[in-house]
């Protein structure tokens, strides 16, 4: 089951399958790699087939309560992993900008920040670790992550399942994944690309420095 092979994975896997996803992009760290926007939204459109994957009102239930549980896992891991967390392996793939812009939607909009990263590739799976981080209230976390949920899940579905009947949109569905993917590989790539050449740099500097003082 290959999850970046939308139509297959869905066929393959299914709600079950489906659910499990949703939870791990922001209940574990590694869902950041998920483009769950694109992925909903196929589901959506293929519930209105004659013979869906699954229905609709299982949609509607099931992936929200996924996505709420996935947010109170990220929660618990930033608040019970603290500093580990921070300075895991995956943090520093993910790198210093995509958290910045997360510490700067907190500072601008505050718990409202747990709603709207919802619809922000990355930034959701981050947002929930760094509340849990920075110790905000749990409630408040809550009632800001079941609404952004509900919102989330249902509304890009829903936009799906009476959208999907679109030509243009059901005909070029790999197009629209690929565009939404690529929002969160090009951006990993330069972090990466750019530590690696400042590593470099550093050890070049070091070794000129080195045989300086010799």
């Amino acid at each position: 089951m290959n999850p970046f092979d939308v139509t297959g994975f869905l066929g393959s896997a299914g709600l079950i399958g489906l659910v499990l996803l949703i939870f791990i992009e922001t209940g574990l760290l590694v869902g950041f790699i998920f483009p769950g926007d694109s992925i909903l939204f196929t589901a959506g459109i293929f519930a209105a087939q004659p013979t869906p994957f699954a229905q609709l009102w299982q949609l509607l239930l099931f992936l929200p309560i996924a996505a709420i549980i996935g947010d109170q896992c990220g929660y618990a891991l930033g608040r019970y992993g603290g500093p580990k967390v921070m300075r895991g392996r995956v943090m520093r793939w993910i790198g210093q900008g995509p958290v910045d812009k997360t510490y700067a939607f907190f500072d601008k909009y505050g718990p409202f920040t747990v709603l709207f990263a919802r619809f922000i590739g990355i930034v959701r799976t981050l947002v929930p670790v760094l509340a849990g981080f920075s110790k905000m209230d749990h409630r408040t976390f809550t009632l800001f992550s079941v609404l952004g949920s509900i919102l989330w899940c249902d509304g890009i579905v829903l936009l799906g399942y009476f959208l999907g009947g679109i030509p243009l949109l059901r005909d070029h569905l790999e197009v629209l994944f690929i565009g939404s993917a690529l929002t969160i590989v090009i951006p990993i790539a330069i972090t990466v690309i750019t530590r690696r050449r400042a590593r470099r740099r550093e050890n070049v500097e070091a070794t000129t420095a080195g045989a300086a003082t010799r």
